[in-house]
């Protein structure tokens, strides 16, 4: 079963990691001439932009920058899930002929506004804000306070302990070894990460994700013109988005995500399930947000997250290829990072992925996770 659109290009801006010399709308650029040219396409094909950030009204300043005029643009901003959540929205644009090339984007330079004294988040110091009045007054005014109260809870009612998180952090390195644009790629071990200091527990350093400069985008067309291209045709086979609270104090369940409701959605839609994903790709904000969203998602039942990752079976070598980039704990995480979970989905996909490539694989579960584990995006793709 399929959706009749197909991922044909992806790819990063020239340059991620550290890159102060570059603001984000070159990060936005050069992704998309870098995602244009993997799918033999160029900037006059696009007739819709799906984008956000920061910005006020980010896809009229991105199309601006780009110089072109998109029949469909789309801003919509639900945190790291929105670029997977754009996906969804594009397919049904194409789908519904109002589109034929639909292209989108993400650029960001958090690391470096930081040393520029650039305030990342201008809209969050609005002490209008509910989360302000009800929630910043006990200290939780980031993600990673929102996110520990969701693991102590996970920790509390399953026995998931510290050194189960400590394996997600330490699979993901050794992928991050294998990848040379990886942020970080110096060994870690369980003993690096139970020892490296507190960020606010239950997460260490290595638990949380890093902070980057970086840029990425993804191109979208029928499947039939995709055929046309000359390049490798990764169709997608069904997209799902849900959301379910804003603060972390209205999440109606510290152990469970939106990623039950989009997981079981596009299985069905796809005609798979779990065991039918060759490659998956999660959003890894913190060690935790990995372990809860395969829970959710079906690969391993409820509670039993912490046991599914032990004995490294995500790294390289074990029979669960999971973050294969390295992730946004090793790889490259800019502030959002579902873009990324879409690209190294399509590189596994069409082969090329050098030395951390998958053998064979065939199929691919991408989930965006976004907020204070507050929407999720998921979406199955495929080689044909």
């Amino acid at each position: 079963m399929s959706t009749g659109v197909a991922l044909v290009g992806a790819a990063e801006a020239d340059q991620i990691g550290v890159v102060p010399n570059k603001n984000a709308m070159q990060m936005h650029a050069e992704a998309a001439a870098n995602a244009l040219a993997h799918a033999n396409l160029t900037l006059r094909d696009v007739d819709a932009l799906f984008t956000c950030g920061v910005d006020f009204m980010p896809s009229l300043l991105v199309a601006e920058y780009l110089g072109i005029t998109p029949k469909i643009s789309g801003s919509n901003s639900i945190g790291g899930s929105s670029f997977v959540a754009h996906l969804h929205e594009a397919v049904q644009a194409i789908q519904a002929g109002a589109c034929e090339v639909a292209l989108i984007t993400h650029g960001e330079t958090r690391r470096s506004n930081r040393k520029r004294g650039v305030q990342a988040r201008p809209t969050h110091g609005d002490p209008w804000m509910p989360d302000w009045q009800w929630e910043r007054v006990y200290g939780v005014e980031s993600p990673p306070a929102a996110y520990a109260l969701a693991a102590t809870r996970h920790m509390h009612q399953y026995g998931t302990t510290s050194a189960q998180l400590a394996e997600i952090a330490v699979a993901t390195r050794k992928w991050a070894a294998l990848n040379p644009k990886a942020f970080s790629r110096e060994p870690l071990t369980i003993d690096d990460v139970m020892n490296s200091p507190w960020l606010v527990y239950p997460f260490h350093l290595n638990d949380c994700c890093l902070v980057t400069d970086s840029g990425g985008a993804v191109v979208l067309t029928s499947a039939r013109r995709a055929r046309e291209l000359g390049v490798p045709v990764v169709e997608v086979l069904a997209s799902a988005v849900a959301t379910s609270h804003y603060q972390i104090t209205q999440m109606p369940d510290l152990t469970e995500t939106p990623a039950r409701i989009t997981g079981a959605e596009v299985f069905a839609k796809a005609g798979l399930n779990p065991a039918d994903i060759d490659v998956v790709q999660l959003y890894d904000s913190f060690t935790y947000t990995v372990l809860v969203t395969l829970e959710d998602l079906g690969f391993c039942a409820k509670g039993e997250g912490g046991q599914f990752v032990s004995g490294q079976r995500t790294a390289p070598g074990g029979d669960f290829p999971l973050n294969t980039s390295g992730g946004g704990l090793s790889y490259n995480h800019p502030g959002m990072f579902g873009m990324y979970l879409m690209i190294e989905a399509v590189r596994q996909l069409r082969g090329e992925c050098g030395p951390r490539q998958v053998p064979n694989a065939q199929t691919a579960l991408v989930n965006g996770m976004g907020g204070y584990l507050s929407s999720a995006a998921t979406a199955i793709l495929a080689r044909t």
